[in-house]
C-alpha cells in the first residue's frame, strides 16, 4: 500500500511525499539549509529492527559464554543406593551397622531421610534405600 503526495509550487518546503511501504515510512522534509533528509521507521519496523538487536544479542552471549566454558556441567555425584530388604527381627540399627564404614548413628539418620521414614520401625519386607558410604 502507497501513498504518494505532492503539492505544486515554487517553494521546496511546501513540497511533501509520504511513502507508506510496510516496513518504512519516508517522509522527506526540507531543512533549512535546503537538502532532503530524514527516513523514519514505522512501528514495524522499529519491532523489527529491535528483534534483530536482540537477536544478534543472544546468538553473540551464547557464543562467549560457550567459549568461556560457562556452560560446562562437571559430572554430577549423584549418591547411590543399595536397596535392602528387612528380614525379620531387624532394626534400623541392624541394617545401618552392617552398611556403615564409619559412623552408624549418621547413616541411621540418612536411611530415614532418604526412605522418608517418621519412626524408627521396621516391617518385615519392607524395601529401604540404604547409600553407598
Amino acid at each position: 500500500m502507497s501513498a504518494v503526495t505532492f503539492t505544486t509550487g515554487f517553494n521546496s518546503t511546501a513540497s511533501k511525499s509520504i511513502v507508506n511501504q510496510g516496513l518504512l515510512k519516508n517522509e522527506w522534509q526540507a531543512n533549512p539549509s535546503g537538502r532532503q533528509t530524514a527516513v523514519k521507521l514505522s512501528r514495524r519496523g522499529r519491532l523489527a529492527r529491535t528483534f534483530v538487536v536482540l537477536s544478534l544479542t543472544v546468538v553473540m552471549a551464547a557464543g562467549f559464554a560457550s567459549q568461556s566454558g560457562a556452560g560446562q556441567v562437571e559430572a554430577s555425584t549423584a549418591p547411590s543406593y543399595e536397596i535392602v530388604v528387612v528380614a525379620p527381627g531387624e532394626t534400623l540399627w541392624s541394617v545401618a551397622a552392617a552398611y556403615a564404614s564409619g559412623d552408624v548413628q549418621g547413616l541411621v539418620n540418612e536411611i530415614r531421610e532418604v526412605n522418608n521414614l517418621k519412626g524408627y520401625d521396621l516391617q518385615a519386607g519392607q524395601k529401604l534405600r540404604v547409600p553407598n558410604a
